[in-house]
């Protein structure tokens, strides 16, 4: 059985565009995110799912740079896209993950491959209690497939992948509900704007290395608020 992550990114972000390769201390952020989940125990492999588009072909370089596989697709369907992704490098079970969470923590992801592997679910993700930018949502190959052999793909489908997922009622869906010590509220590390980039480097800054745990973010974010504090009040695009 093969689990694979797929990142989800490209260049051309019209809030902070290029923000997949920004530089923290000198690393950019797509290499913080892989290096952090390399650590997950379960993944047989990281595959970044970007465009055809001229202006990824930078990620490419990277790509290709670093020994990390990708794989093309259309920028605007991007459930074609992560579907195209996984059936090339052949996924039994996708980790979907994004571009714009390069402090997710393998711990996390891996709690939520484990609660899908133990149980009988079709589709098992974090939930709101974990902060913004700790995003997994783990399925199967044929439970993606499903979707466009069911029906004709909406715009939610196109653009977020997996509605369809967990809001038509048909699959078993279940959410992880964060540790105690993963918990903040407000706090945010995705990664949108200029102040979301302001508040991950300051993070980032706080620790010798990039090899720090989201309970070590979260005790950062309680003792120095004033430098998790400036995206606290960013509207956030995307599914409510």
């Amino acid at each position: 059985m093969k689990i694979n992550i797929s990142i989800e990114a490209r260049m051309t972000s019209s809030r902070l565009p290029k923000k997949v390769l920004m530089p923290i201390n000198g690393t950019p952020c797509l290499e913080i995110m892989i290096n952090r989940i390399k650590k997950s125990k379960f993944i047989n492999n990281i595959i970044i799912a970007t465009t055809t588009n001229k202006e990824d072909d930078e990620i490419i370089f990277w790509c290709d740079k670093h020994k990390i596989d990708y794989y093309r697709g259309n920028e605007n369907n991007i459930y074609q896209r992560v579907l195209d992704t996984h059936i090339k490098y052949n996924s039994d079970i996708i980790v979907e993950l994004t571009g714009d969470c390069p402090l997710l923590d393998s711990f996390v992801i891996d709690r939520t491959i484990q609660t899908f592997l133990d149980n009988n679910y079709d589709y098992v993700a974090t939930g709101l209690s974990y902060p913004l930018g700790m995003a997994v949502q783990v399925y199967t190959l044929d439970t993606l497939k499903s979707v466009s052999k069911n029906r004709e793909l909406t715009y939610e489908d196109k653009e977020h992948v997996s509605p369809y997922l967990y809001t038509s009622g048909k699959y078993n869906t279940f959410y992880i509900k964060a540790l105690e010590n993963e918990q903040l509220k407000d706090l945010s590390v995705t990664l949108d704007t200029n102040e979301d980039f302001e508040v991950i480097q300051n993070i980032c800054r706080g620790f010798d290395n990039f090899d720090f745990s989201l309970n070590e973010i979260v005790d950062f974010a309680l003792n120095n608020p004033e430098l998790v504090s400036m995206n606290r009040n960013i509207h956030r695009k995307g599914l409510s």
